[in-house]
């Protein structure tokens, strides 16, 4: 039962990544502009997919494990387009994805290369959702900031919540029995 669960999962998630930007590449299309939106946001949002589905290749996991990321990837290269095109100049883009693409080589180097950019992707992901809030804090303008988008993203994180609440039951009790252990009593 639980698997036919987590493959549920898995296969809503990789559904709901299919179409996580749509709403937002919609919003930008349609208000012929990109106010709100966080260049830095989406840029290391851009490069904590990419450290993810290079290290899912290099170490030869099954697609199924990442197919979303190369979806993601697309989306996200388009909004990047449409955001320098709604700014004024998509020539601007072009080192962006330069650098982009490049780092696709680098990070398959060497192993600690691509073993430490995947150790700091979570910290990377963690920093594009701050880059967006400074940015909507700032402004105190959600412009055209999809709100479709963010809710179908939380939906991808809410699968994994189980796995951070097991985690955190599986220290508590870790502690718990530690801090109840009777010490050893010496034979004399």
């Amino acid at each position: 039962m639980e698997a036919a669960l987590l493959g549920l999962c898995n296969w809503s998630t990789l559904g709901v990544c299919a179409a996580l930007k749509l709403p937002q590449i919609s919003a930008v299309l349609a208000a012929r502009s990109a106010r709100g939106l966080s260049l830095p946001s989406l840029l290391l949002e851009l490069a904590g997919f990419l450290v993810f589905l290079r290290y899912q290749c290099y170490y030869g996991y099954p697609p199924l494990t990442y197919l979303e990321f190369p979806i993601l990837i697309a989306q996200d290269v388009i909004l990047l387009l449409c955001i320098f095109h709604f700014n004024g100049n998509v020539k601007q883009a072009t080192p962006y994805i330069a650098v982009l693409v490049s780092s696709w080589f680098v990070l398959a180097l060497q192993k600690w290369i691509v073993d430490l950019a995947m150790n700091l992707c979570t910290f990377i992901s963690a920093a594009s959702k701050f880059a967006q809030l400074q940015c909507l804090w700032k402004t105190r303008d959600s412009g055209t900031v999809s709100a479709l988008t963010w809710s179908l993203s939380s939906y991808t994180c809410a699968i994994l919540l189980r796995f951070v609440i097991m985690l955190a039951l599986n220290i508590w009790v870790t502690v718990t029995v530690l801090r109840y252990r009777k010490p050893a009593i010496k034979a004399e």
